[in-house]
């Protein structure tokens, strides 16, 4: 069943409430009542996990607005403008960030213990990287790449895997996997801009 027929088989109260309510009328009504639980219960389930990807799509999209504004106020082009109208950039940029922080949007991940400790050091990881950045920018490209093969069913053989970065990420929740391997690839993307290529 589409999760999409959800909303003739609800029927939904005042504007005021979202809480949907389970219409006795529809065909579901023919079923058993435990049938009836379980196809509703599926249902809703369908949709949890619907608000779950839209709510991490956002918050995906409310992080990448916070980094276009930090670049906006470290751009080089603000040395291009007068004081006056450089203050007023970063009065505005700083007015659309005062905005966007009081959006709050979280997805929690549950995890155990060793899930726990196994993005701990993949976080670490990727900490060291960025920091290793303004080193090198080179070799802090080669490792990010080893690590996004650690993250890929078909690596890059160019330039290998980082073996200890994908024993730390296989011992990730398959949630935090997907974020991990998206914030490497931000970070890969990242490297492009600069024009940052690999060691052969």
């Amino acid at each position: 069943m589409e999760v999409d027929q959800i909303v003739s088989e609800w029927s939904y109260p005042a504007e005021g409430s979202r809480l949907p309510l389970i219409d006795e009328s529809s065909a579901l009504g023919t079923q058993p009542p435990k049938d009836r639980l379980i196809a509703v219960l599926d249902q809703v389930e369908m949709r949890v996990e619907r608000l779950r990807r839209d709510t991490v799509r956002i918050e995906e999209e409310r992080d990448s607005l916070l980094s276009t504004l930090d670049s906006i106020k470290q751009s080089e082009l603000l040395g291009d403008v007068s004081e006056c109208d450089k203050d007023d950039i970063l009065r505005y940029a700083e007015r659309i960030l005062a905005r966007a922080m009081t959006v709050e949007v979280a997805v929690r991940t549950d995890r155990d213990p060793q899930q726990e400790e196994a993005l701990h050091q993949v976080n670490m990881y990727i900490d060291q990287l960025v920091v290793s950045v303004q080193a090198d920018a080179v070799v802090a490209h080669t490792r990010c790449q080893t690590y996004m093969n650690a993250c890929t069913s078909q690596p890059d053989p160019a330039s290998g895997t980082d073996k200890n970065f994908e024993s730390a990420i296989l011992g990730c929740t398959l949630d935090d996997q997907k974020r991990v391997k998206k914030r490497l690839q931000g970070l890969l993307d990242y490297f492009a801009k600069l024009n940052v290529t690999t060691y052969s």
